[in-house]
């Protein structure tokens, strides 16, 4: 029988290597990605300290996006400048960074960052598109410092970043099938989702939840006189301006031509009726500046509904809202008008 290497891989760690490729493989969840990424890590490697960091595609910043050994709570609001610090470093240059307990370097030393750094091990999470974010291990055990511990993260931080950006992409996939392209709210198949969900969860709970249906008054003139390009960008400044005034816990969806709905969570029809008036008020006081100097308002008809009082179903709420924004139109536009 022929004798095996003696750097033969060990069996425990190829089954890590394969739990970990199987459940990157099964999931588009980005934060269950991140939870599986990192429980292996601690399983592969003893630390103090294991975080993973994402660089925001916004602010172009890296933040916490999960950490383990007693510090998540601490990290959670922490945001890294790329070229600061070890993760910094290493999404700047794409590199692997390793400093042994022996060595001092100033990277180690992180602004906000409270526990004690004697050594480190971060490891770029390189995709197909660039660098996604880093991993870091704080105070690694010396012993575990070998080539082929850092080979081994090496390709569990290769699977993680496939992982990563492969939940990237289905989350602008799926955002996309549910935003409105001109507006960039949530568009009326999402409406129909979210409403529905909402109504069962209301109706269990027995809480209320409102509807404001919002139509702009002579929207078509703003076309006739200006253009169609004038009207879509001020569709998409007014929609805008509605998600802006809404409550953080509301939702704007925009209906269908000049037709927007915000669902109000957990609003009753006092309270609906108020934010309503307000939201309107604001709305048909903000002037616009358009492209080319032109400075334009909207008016708005609106009409509320309340679940349960008027239906507990998606097309009686829609249908009790919208009828009373048409008795707004029919007595002269430019009203709120609820039960």
């Amino acid at each position: 029988m022929k004798a095996l290497p003696e750097n033969r891989i060990p069996i425990d760690d190829l089954l890590v290597f394969h739990q970990l490729a199987r459940s990157l493989t099964s999931s588009f969840d980005l934060d269950t990605i991140l939870r599986t990424i990192l429980e292996h890590m601690e399983r592969f490697i003893q630390a103090d300290l294991w975080s993973l960091l994402m660089l925001d595609e916004v602010s172009q910043d890296l933040y916490y996006a999960i950490a383990a050994g007693g510090e998540e709570a601490a990290l959670r609001d922490l945001r890294v400048k790329v070229g600061e610090g070890v993760a910094g470093w290493v999404v700047e240059h794409g590199e692997t960074l390793i400093v042994p307990e022996t060595e001092d370097d100033a990277r180690l030393h992180q602004p906000g960052f409270t526990p004690k750094i004697r050594s480190v091990i971060a490891l770029p999470l390189r995709g197909r598109k660039g660098t996604q974010g880093a991993i870091e291990i704080f105070n690694p055990r010396a012993e575990q410092l070998t080539d082929y511990t850092i080979a081994f993260l090496h390709i569990l931080a290769d699977h993680a970043a496939i992982a990563i950006e492969n939940a990237r992409d289905m989350a602008r996939i799926q955002q996309l099938t549910i935003t409105d392209d001109t507006t960039g709210l949530f568009n009326v198949r999402h409406l129909y989702d979210v409403l529905g969900r909402e109504l069962e969860r209301c109706s269990r709970l027995h809480l209320p939840v409102s509807l404001a249906f919002l139509d702009l008054d002579r929207f078509k003139q703003v076309n006739d006189a200006h253009g169609h390009l004038v009207g879509s960008e001020l569709l998409s400044r007014a929609g805008q301006r509605l998600q802006e005034l809404s409550r953080p816990q509301d939702l704007c969806f925009r209906y269908g031509g000049d037709e927007f709905v915000v669902v109000m969570h957990e609003t009753g029809r006092s309270d609906a009726h108020d934010l309503a008036t307000n939201l309107h008020r604001d709305l048909t006081t903000t002037r616009f500046h358009m492209n080319g100097n032109l400075e334009l308002t909207v008016s708005a008809s609106v009409g509320l509904a309340t679940a349960p009082a008027d239906g507990a179903t998606i097309h009686t709420i829609i249908g009790a809202a919208d009828a009373r924004m048409y008795e707004v139109k029919t007595e002269g536009r430019g009203q709120v008008r609820g039960a």
